[in-house]
């Protein structure tokens, strides 16, 4: 039986290439008040931003729990005899603790691996899809964790907010509390650096961090797949996506765009860059935009919800 895949909704994966590599995805929830939403299937992108710019309530997002990644595990169990279960880092939530705690729950003979990528968003998601590229073509297990761990050295991501108040409301933003001092005043670029957000570097505009974006993959070599997400601006990523084609082969370009969860703390405006550098075992499959791309969450801070553990 081949391995199967499993990530949680961080990943921001697009439906269509979950379908087709047959990734299984756990969904994370996005939470106004009492009432919350499964990650990438009860609420979209646009409904997500305008909530977030024109409510009255502040989202908030909370993890998988034991019992959703137990449910999980014992419908894959009828499928295959292994699972790697790869996800979001530790340091931004309790989903990794989550999925190891469904698999004591599940009660299963199959082998269940389970990892902390030490990354969020597409990053996440380009280890998981190379992953599930190599299970089918019914690579080892061991030629799979090999690959996983090459995507964990080598792949990196860069973003820039329009504001860095939204992450500021979710209190866990690692060193890039560094950058909060004049939020509203600078555009900045972060990093993520051992498993948490660093900062690159604020700019006076806009302009300037879209250009130091442009930067860390102009000076990179060996691009295998480079993805650019977005959060309300297509046009944006379309623009610096045309600037980075004489770099890196049109086909191993792709734009995707930040589920609502990621999109509850970065906000509107936002710009990311994914890139995976080294030596990938599988060649990209395309990942252009569709109206599947909306729905993809992530959710970073802690919450607080009686009937499951906070982030």
């Amino acid at each position: 039986m081949p391995v199967i895949i499993v990530t949680d909704s961080a990943a921001d994966i697009p439906s269509t290439i979950v379908k087709e590599l047959g990734i299984r995805v756990v969904p994370a929830y996005v939470n106004f008040g009492a009432k919350s939403y499964r990650d990438g299937i009860d609420i979209s992108c646009d409904e997500l931003y305008d909530r977030l710019v024109n409510g009255t309530i502040q989202p908030s997002t909370s993890q998988a729990t034991p019992i959703d990644f137990a449910k999980v595990y014992q419908e894959l169990s009828k499928e295959t005899d292994e699972i790697i279960s790869i996800h979001m880092s530790g340091k931004f939530s309790g989903t990794y603790g989550s999925a190891l705690e469904g698999k004591k729950l599940a009660d299963t003979k199959v082998n269940i691996t389970v990892i902390d990528s030490g990354t969020i968003t597409m990053a996440l998601g380009i280890i998981a899809m190379s992953a599930a590229r190599l299970a089918l073509r019914d690579e080892q297990l061991t030629g799979i964790m090999d690959d996983i761990q090459d995507g964990i050295k080598n792949t990196r991501l860069q973003g820039t907010f329009d504001t860095m108040k939204y992450l500021a409301r979710g209190g866990r933003i690692g060193k890039g509390k560094a950058l909060l001092g004049s939020v509203l005043n600078v555009k900045p670029v972060v990093t993520i650096r051992d498993g948490a957000i660093s900062p690159v570097g604020n700019f006076r505009t806009h302009t300037k961090a879209v250009n130091k974006l442009f930067e860390f993959v102009n000076g990179a070599s060996d691009v295998k797949e480079l993805v650019m997400l977005y959060t309300t601006t297509p046009d944006e990523a379309q623009s610096l996506r045309d600037r980075l084609v004489s770099f890196v082969d049109s086909d191993r370009l792709h734009i995707a765009r930040l589920g609502p969860a990621i999109g509850v703390h970065t906000g509107p405006g936002t710009l990311v860059l994914v890139m995976r550098t080294g030596s990938a075992k599988t060649e990209p499959i395309d990942t252009s935009p569709t109206p599947l791309i909306k729905k993809q969450l992530l959710r970073l801070p802690k919450m607080n919800l009686p009937s499951r553990r906070q982030v």
